[in-house]
């Protein structure tokens, strides 16, 4: 039986989705095969040498200590696209919560609750200080045009806006995604000096942390309106106050609140909501023990943000998973801990993602135990499992 552990609260439909017969999950797990999270701080955790993966509700990996899964061998999922509609309408939600001052006309009509008859007379005299545009005829620029970057695209389109959308590892099946309506642009620049509205829908890492900083911002137009449910870190928050409070940036709604971006002028901060329906908590629950439930029995790598996408699907004997570093001679290594045994391989499928890379060695029989005995000494092996 396998173990999982879960760190947060799992949808019940996506825990369902386990066959029972083969996995257990609880949050008391002391030794699982693999760790089902969604917000939990996993940075300083450690792991068993069982840990096979880590299947994470949602599409951010940050609360996940990436790096060093990878030299542990152990598979991190996400769940990319299995939110993005709750993002999306968060972000059209973001679009006129940036637009009309409808926050602070709400919290303005809660201070004059106790003026009684006057209050209608307040209302229509105190109106014109909440005024804002209306999204239609303007024109919207899109950082990142993933799952949710091109929903948000097509419907801003729909809206009425004129969009242009920048994304430099845009893939085939995204840019068939999207509305013909959308503009591509080639370089941020050109979105930054056309665009009345930004939204941000890139990932966070090391090479993307305070992106956006005053160099950045001088580049935008003057008054431009910035939507960011992305990551708060992408921002830098000394330059973006100071934005705001010059008027460069009119308004800035972000899912992401911090304490210098709280108190600025002209933010509204959503405590982290857009994918908090119950819709996108089934659905990413689903899709990542899916993710868990394949990788755990039969090795399938789908959706990793550290190992490439390998599906060892075979019909007879064997096969012999490999994870390792991206270097020169492993296929080799690999071929020759077989063939000095005098063992065929029937297929071998080898696949890259940046630094790291799985190697699939099938043949007709069991694998030895001398094979992987020959393999664990040599340096850039990782791990080593064989899948029957």
């Amino acid at each position: 039986m396998y173990q999982i552990k879960l760190l947060n609260k799992i949808s019940k439909t996506g825990l369902a989705t386990f066959d029972a017969s083969k996995f257990s999950f609880g949050e008391d797990v002391a030794s699982p095969d693999g760790i089902l999270v969604r917000s939990a701080d996993m940075q300083e955790a450690v792991f068993e040498k069982n840990l096979l993966c880590i299947g994470r509700a949602g599409a951010g990996v940050n609360n996940i200590p990436v790096d060093r899964c990878s030299e542990e061998g152990i598979v991190v999922f996400n769940t990319p696209g299995a939110n993005a509609n709750a993002v999306k309408e968060m972000a059209v939600c973001a679009l006129l919560l940036a637009s009309r001052k409808v926050v602070d006309s709400i919290n303005w009509v809660s201070s004059i609750a106790d003026q009684g008859d006057e209050i209608p007379k307040l209302v229509e005299k105190n109106k014109s200080k909440f005024a804002g545009p209306e999204l239609k005829g303007k024109t919207l620029g899109v950082i990142g045009l993933g799952a949710v970057g091109a929903q948000l695209a097509n419907t801003a389109v729909s809206l009425g806006m004129d969009v242009y959308g920048y994304d430099p590892f845009l893939t085939v099946d995204a840019a068939w995604r999207l509305s013909r309506s959308v503009h591509h642009a080639t370089a941020e620049k050109e979105l930054y000096e056309k665009c009345d509205y930004i939204s941000v829908h890139i990932p966070y890492n090391k090479d993307t942390k305070g992106q956006f900083n005053a160099s950045v911002f001088a580049e935008m137009k003057d008054g431009v309106r910035v939507i960011n449910l992305a990551r708060g870190e992408l921002f830098n928050n000394a330059d973006l106050v100071a934005a705001l409070e010059s008027g460069k940036i009119a308004s800035y709604v972000t899912d992401f609140p911090n304490a210098d971006v709280i108190k600025a002028p002209n933010t509204v901060c959503i405590p982290h909501l857009s994918a908090s329906t119950p819709e996108s908590e089934e659905n990413c629950a689903v899709m990542a023990v899916k993710e868990v439930s394949d990788y755990i029995e039969r090795g399938i790598i789908k959706n990793s943000v550290n190992f490439p996408d390998m599906d060892p699907t075979y019909d007879t004997g064997s096969a012999l998973l490999v994870l390792h570093r991206n270097i020169p001679n492993m296929i080799a290594n690999v071929t020759q801990a077989f063939s000095s045994l005098g063992i065929n391989i029937e297929s071998l499928t080898n696949k890259s993602k940046k630094d790291y890379a799985a190697t699939v060695a099938q043949i007709n029989g069991d694998i030895p135990d001398s094979v992987c005995e020959r393999l664990s000494g040599i340096e850039g092996i990782i791990r080593l499992r064989i899948l029957k």
